[in-house]
């Protein structure tokens, strides 16, 4: 149950991220949504205080953007009250708290935004996903809040997946133009957490290199993609239209297209 001389604890290691987390820290306790519910204060501080960890990685959280704008009771006591809890068991027990936050907390007014923007967004996940970043920074000192966007992995459904599914079913596939992001491989981005957990508390961007439209990064998965306009495609959570993060902290990841590669192959395999 050691990494080193560092006890590990993972939550949400059933997803797609957690289980790329657990594949980088082998040696970690690890729970699942089944094992453990962040939204239950209780039961948070109880199993905290039992594993006495030196570092949790929370990578439990409700991600399906359009499903929050239904469930928004949902999302703010999973992406928001949940992370209160771990921040506050942490406090207790003296942990490092490693929690991840999202390119959705900005409302896309602007071409990047660094660590040190001013958050403002548009839809319910946004909203709730910053109120996790508020509760934990209210709560415990010694935190790491990773911002992420538009990550893909073998572990979970992702964009990529998506793409590859539609180019069998469809003649042609529409991907929005006018949306602007960095994909991130989770492989990558779970590899990077060792870094982070070592570096000074404080909110850090962490993504695979370069910036694409929705388009551009589905012209790199298959070949019958057409663009169109937000306004032909419209989803019930308002997005963002540039969601781009920059990372002034730590050495960029490689770029999303050697890592879009790998992925591939790891998915062949």
């Amino acid at each position: 149950m050691v990494v080193g001389t560092i006890k590990t604890l993972i939550l949400g290691a059933g997803g797609m991220l957690g289980s790329d987390l657990c594949k980088a820290f082998p040696e970690a306790v690890k729970f699942t949504h089944k094992d453990l519910d962040i939204t239950s204060r209780k039961q948070v501080l109880e199993a905290i205080r039992e594993i006495n960890p030196d570092v949790v990685i929370n990578a439990a959280a409700y991600t399906d953007v359009d499903g929050c704008e239904d469930n928004q009771e949902l999302a703010y006591e999973v992406n928001g009250d949940g992370p209160g809890n771990i921040a506050e068991a942490c406090s207790i027990v003296g942990a490092k708290l490693v929690h991840f936050s999202t390119d959705y907390v900005f409302d896309g007014s602007k071409k990047e935004y660094t660590e040190s923007a001013t958050p403002n967004p548009i839809n319910v996940y946004g909203y709730s996903k910053l109120l996790g970043e508020k509760k934990i920074t209210e709560n415990v000192d010694d935190f790491r809040i990773i911002r992420i966007s538009w990550l893909f992995g073998t572990h979970g459904k992702n964009f990529v997946d998506t793409m590859l599914k539609l180019s069998r079913e469809m003649d042609t596939v529409k991907v929005v133009n006018d949306q602007f992001g960095k994909p991130t491989y989770t492989v990558d981005l779970a590899a990077k957490v060792k870094e982070i957990i070592g570096l000074e508390p404080g909110i850090y961007h962490i993504t695979n290199d370069g910036i694409c439209s929705w388009y551009e990064f589905a012209s790199s998965i298959i070949d019958n993609v057409i663009p169109c306009t937000s306004e032909e495609f419209p989803r019930k959570a308002k997005r963002p239209k540039y969601s781009v993060l920059a990372n002034t902290k730590t050495e960029p990841m490689r770029h999303w297209k050697e890592a879009l590669k790998d992925y591939l192959k790891e998915r062949s395999a």
